[in-house]
């Protein structure tokens, strides 16, 4: 017997709101398996599933259109895994470079926080934004 749950309780069930259900169903990641008589979306627990597979593919970071390829690649278990491998490399090389360019925004601030500037003629951040300004004109005309 298959039980049917209403989008509140698949939103519960799945932990995904349910604004964000309705934009997976426009997105194409899920579908309604039926309305009720009263126009209402029905799901079963193959969308709990789909819900929650989806949620932590979006809590790793990976997009809409990754997560459509991963579902796809899911609904076929005899494919081998190496699509799956290569977009996991591809997003964790990605992720790499993010936490690099943090290292350096953090460093970066470090160096201006703290200002002992009286006015903001005197800041820290912005002499080094307008330093960095002046610096790339400079350099665009050599």
């Amino acid at each position: 017997m298959t039980v049917i749950y209403s989008i509140g309780t698949v939103s519960q069930l799945s932990g995904v709101n349910i604004e964000t259900i309705r934009y997976y169903e426009k997105a194409d990641l899920l579908t309604a398996t039926s309305r009720a008589t009263n126009g209402y979306r029905q799901y079963d627990d193959a969308s709990v599933e789909r819900l929650a597979f989806i949620r932590r593919g979006r809590q790793l970071g990976f997009t809409i259109d990754e997560i459509r390829d991963l579902i796809a690649l899911a609904h076929h278990p005899e494919l081998p895994c190496a699509d799956a491998d290569r977009m996991t490399r591809a997003h964790l090389d990605g992720i790499e470079g993010k936490i690099r360019d943090l290292h350096r925004m953090r460093r970066a601030l470090r160096e201006v926080a703290d200002c002992h500037g009286q006015t903001a003629e005197h800041c820290e951040l912005l002499q080094a934004l307008t330093g960095s300004v002046v610096r790339s004109k400079s350099e665009r005309r050599v």
